[in-house]
């Protein structure tokens, strides 16, 4: 077994506007200048291919997300009490959970082996490095193995068997910190953990941040309907057919595709719904996740007439860019700081279909600070039309709740 090089040194950003001269001349490159608002006297360069720049690594994201998401579909079959551990922060891992953290990592490091590689995701191997955790990380290391037997990779792993400790190296590839320089992949194994222990909506969620900037993002969705949710409030349908893969990258739009086929995929675009009355809306399914009255007293400013659609995970993200739904509410409980792998891909894949997301005080999201989301109260989702009424519906309800009980944000 060759060793799993997670980290390589992802390459320096250009900061100079004596570099861009550099790049002019190239037919191939797109580069853009982005003046940083702290610094005048720097700036960002960002170089994009103008004709597919990131096909690559588009390829090599689906791929391991479609892989991940036929690994946690195997353990969903057949959950046992015992693939369920608990974390200090209490929320429910499984063995879905290391082992697609584990395939996305070897697939992206093998595929893309001529690019900087880190990778800033969810889980570490700490607790499956504890006494009494051998049969576990046995049965991981075996989930893992067989899914990467079912898809062509490169050479390297055609014949190689990984062990235990290639699992928890490959685990541990997702600890980098992430920030404002360089290339990072970001990544939430199964976003939506309790969604998938309950057999409801989870995601793979997996994106690609450039100089702090959302570039790409791929989410694999199980669960979800191929046809629309709109109007079913427990996100579920009719329909037999489920599995949906959504991709985007900068300024190339949203496409979805089912996730076990290989059709081809469909360009998509959030709902274009002008009055709020006509609106539905997203929120989390779980009340702990997202103050739900608050989201209730926006709905009623705004008028809308149509019950929530409680969904798990970014699922809600990628349903939203197809037109199910016109708003997504997140506002969480005071405390609670949002990780960049719960948005980075949802985030993209909602902006290039049409989409606005921002915070609860209209600001873009920055995922240039690390694993962390520095926000103002909380996350909201719309398109064009419905953001300006949207984002004030947002500061008279949270204004009046702030006057009724001050402690309750």
């Amino acid at each position: 077994m060759s060793s799993i090089n997670c980290f390589r040194t992802a390459k320096a950003p250009l900061q100079t506007f004596a570099s861009v001269s550099r790049f002019r001349g190239s037919s191939n490159r797109l580069v853009s200048v982005l003046r940083r608002k702290s610094s005048p006297s720097f700036v960002t360069l960002r170089v994009v291919s103008s004709s597919m720049g990131y096909e690559k690594e588009l390829d090599a994201a689906k791929k391991a997300a479609s892989l991940a998401a036929r690994l946690c579909q195997k353990v969903q079959k057949a959950l046992l009490q015992s693939d369920v551990q608990s974390k200090s922060d209490r929320s429910p891992v499984t063995v879905a959970d290391y082992g697609s953290q584990a395939v996305v990592s070897l697939v992206l490091e093998r595929e893309l082996t001529s690019e900087p590689f880190s990778l800033v995701a969810e889980e570490d191997s700490a607790d499956l490095r504890k006494d009494g955790s051998e049969d576990i990380l046995e049965r991981i290391t075996k989930l893992v193995n067989d899914t990467l037997a079912t898809e062509d990779l490169p050479k390297a792993t055609d014949s190689t068997t990984l062990s235990t400790d290639d699992l928890l190296r490959a685990i541990d590839c997702g600890t980098s910190e992430g920030g404002p320089d360089g290339r990072h992949w970001v990544l939430d194994p199964i976003d939506g953990t309790k969604g998938f222990l309950r057999g409801d909506q989870y995601a793979v969620a997996l994106g690609l941040l450039e100089e702090g900037k959302v570039v790409l993002g791929v989410l694999a969705c199980p669960n979800l309907p191929l046809t629309s949710i709109a109007g079913n409030k427990n996100s579920s349908s009719s329909s037999d057919e489920k599995g949906c893969l959504f991709f985007a990258t900068i300024g190339s739009g949203t496409y979805m595709q089912p996730l076990d086929s290989n059709s081809d995929p469909v360009r998509v675009h959030v709902s274009s719904v002008e009055n709020p009355e006509d609106a539905s809306f997203f929120e989390s399914y779980e009340g702990a996740h997202s103050l739900h009255d608050l989201s209730s007293s926006i709905a009623n400013k705004l008028g809308v007439k149509a019950p929530p659609v409680r969904i798990d995970s970014q699922a809600k993200y990628g349903a939203l860019s197809r037109g199910d739904g016109a708003i997504y509410l997140r506002f969480p409980h005071k405390g609670y700081r949002e990780k960049i792998w719960d948005h980075v891909a949802g985030a993209i894949v909602v902006t290039e279909a049409g989409g606005i997301v921002t915070d609860a005080g209209g600001k873009p999201l920055d995922f240039s600070k690390g694993k962390y989301l520095d926000l103002d109260t909380g996350i909201i989702v719309a398109n064009e039309k419905l953001m300006p009424s949207l984002l004030k519906a947002v500061r008279d309800s949270i204004a009046e709740q702030d006057k009724a009980s001050p402690s309750s944000l």
